[in-house]
């Protein structure tokens, strides 16, 4: 699940939005990290930063700058373990095995998935334009 909004023009920054964040968001934990989701890179060669909002250990968000005040969501699990297990797989070829695991994953943890992305979402209705 991925959502884009156009934000304010004073939450134009990680370090804004985190500490928008910190303030009017106490019912999720925040920090800022290095995007190792995704691991994108800047310029330089350097891992970008984003900001995790974590529900729980199976859910979350990851926010980041897709252009100077475009703001991209994704969902993730914030837990890196789980991650591994739950997350959305990026092999090309996958065995069996991992196709049955992935419908059912699907199934299970799709609707509980998608209300906490609708909820975390609502966080960030005071920041868009």
């Amino acid at each position: 699940m991925e959502k884009s909004i156009t934000t304010k023009n004073e939450y134009n920054s990680l370090d804004a939005i985190n500490t928008y964040l910190k303030t009017k968001a106490s019912t999720f934990e925040c920090s800022k990290e290095y995007d190792s989701w995704d691991v994108r890179t800047n310029a330089h060669g350097q891992m970008e930063h984003c900001i995790i909002l974590k529900k729980s250990a199976m859910h979350g968000m990851k926010v980041h700058f897709e252009k100077d005040n475009t703001l991209k969501m994704t969902y993730i699990i914030p837990n890196k373990m789980m991650h591994a297990y739950f997350g959305k797989s990026q092999k090309r070829y996958r065995n069996v095995l991992e196709i049955i695991t992935g419908k059912i994953k699907d199934t299970l943890l799709a609707p509980a998935q998608r209300k906490a992305f609708e909820e975390m979402e609502q966080v960030f209705e005071k920041i868009s334009a």
